[in-house]
């Protein structure tokens, strides 16, 4: 029920301010918006407010299907308008008001993204601390010569000057960007040691867990402990319990939960469970047990699983930033995202980037419902990243979207005359061809990422 709720909300919110934009900006250049809506379909609710503008006379709904709004103008292309009333018909508007009235849905659905980063950064947030977990055996990290339990300092790409980093979500996203954009990463640890992650060579294609098992940093150092065993699982069979501390599996010593996965992963030899001895400590006292882990597919690839929950809490701190500079990094991410949602999208055109990047609303509604279950902030942190995308698909030049007509704004200003009918129906055509296989392609993405 949760969520289905934040998923409605969440689209909701993010539509209504992309139409707002629209309209404000209509009504601000003296264009008579007759219809606001928020949904398509039969109408649930409906409203006019009693002290309009002056020209305005606007019918403000709630439609039944939450999947899109609209803003309807008094334009000449879509009916009669009466001589009285044509300076307040769309069409008849000057060029760069035509222009800012399609640009503002999708900046303000940017503008928003700066507003609900920079509120979580006033707020604050409770996140893992930078101190690195045991790298994966050949990985980047582990050839760079990190061994685990390093706190990063400070970081930066290659040739840019270091600056702080002050959780261990800052660092993945700097992680994930230079792999993306093939830049290497330089850290800055604590004693003044410094390291070089060579990112440039991975040549990453999606940014997933595949990717960071490449760098070889997963996650934050956490306790090797098994926190919850799942009934009738090989965790239960072989008698671990939850609160076990795990030392060593096999010849292998275990410093951290991320180690302790990796290895649980890795049991398998020949095509089967491989059978081991497990070092642990349980209230105090060491012990021994034999562990079979359960065969899984992964993938195609066959991997070790115990039915726990290993790897205790990561140590965190709350980070927090002033007025100032929290509406400065607002402003930051939601162009970092921005851009990198624009280039993932032309790689995947290109076939640099996997078609598996491409999300449909069955997994926005899960994301949703799982940051709404872990708190307000991270739900902030949700819906400004979808605004993010809302805002930088609605600008891509297709002729359906405000992209497309903002090309449109563009011809007519380079030629001196509008797009012709018959052109502007075979884009429409076109555009919504595109549109319809992207939407196929990522609702199969999420039926996939549902039952796979």
């Amino acid at each position: 029920m949760l969520t289905i709720v934040a998923f409605i909300v969440a689209l909701g919110l993010l539509i209504a301010v992309h139409e707002y934009g629209h309209y404000r900006v209509a009504v601000a250049c003296g264009v008579k918006v007759l219809r606001f809506s928020v949904g398509f379909g039969r109408t649930l609710y409906s409203w006019k407010p009693k002290r309009q503008r002056p020209g305005q006379d606007t019918e403000f709904v709630i439609g039944a299907f939450p999947l899109g709004g609209y803003v309807r103008m008094l334009d000449e292309r879509e009916g009669e308008v009466p001589a009285a009333e044509r300076h307040l018909a769309f069409n008849t508007q000057p060029l760069k008001s035509r222009a800012a009235i399609v640009a503002a849905g999708p900046l303000a659905n940017l503008l928003l993204a700066v507003l609900l980063y920079a509120s979580v950064n006033w707020w604050g947030m409770r996140e893992a601390q930078p101190v690195l977990a045991s790298p994966i055996a050949g990985s980047v990290a582990d050839k760079a010569g990190l061994r685990g339990g390093e706190r990063v300092e400070r970081a930066a790409f290659e040739g840019q000057p270091l600056h702080g980093v002050r959780s261990f979500e800052d660092l993945r996203w700097l992680l994930t960007r230079g792999a993306l954009d093939a830049t290497d990463v330089r850290l800055a640890l604590a004693g003044g040691r410094e390291i070089l992650l060579p990112l440039s060579m991975l040549q990453a294609r999606t940014a997933d867990a595949e990717l960071f098992r490449h760098i070889g940093i997963p996650g934050p150092w956490t306790r090797p402990e098994i926190v919850e065993v799942m009934p009738d699982s090989a965790a239960e069979r072989s008698g671990l319990r939850g609160g076990d501390i795990v030392l060593a599996i096999g010849a292998t010593p275990i410093a951290d939960g991320p180690q302790l996965y990796e290895q649980i992963r890795k049991s398998v030899r020949g095509g089967q469970p491989l059978a081991q001895p497990w070092k642990i400590e349980r209230a105090g006292a060491a012990m021994t047990l034999d562990v079979t882990p359960a065969l899984v597919d992964d993938n195609g690839i066959q991997i070790g699983r115990i039915g726990a929950k290993v790897g205790g809490a990561p140590a965190t701190s709350v980070v927090r930033y002033g007025f100032a500079e929290g509406l400065g990094k607002g402003v930051q991410r939601t162009w970092e995202m921005g851009a990198m949602s624009l280039q993932m999208m032309g790689r995947m055109v290109i076939g640099q980037a996997s078609l598996k990047n491409l999300s449909g609303p069955i997994t926005i509604a899960e994301y949703a419902g799982k940051s709404a279950k872990v708190g307000f902030t991270s739900y902030l942190l949700f819906l400004a990243i979808i605004s993010v995308s809302l805002g930088v698909l609605n600008l891509l030049p297709l002729p359906v979207l405000d992209g497309g007509h903002l090309m449109y704004y563009l011809w007519e200003a380079v030629t001196g005359r509008s797009v012709s009918d018959a052109w502007m129906e075979r884009l429409q055509r076109g555009g919504v061809a595109v549109l319809l296989v992207m939407m196929s392609i990522a609702l199969f993405n999420d039926v996939t990422r549902l039952f796979g």
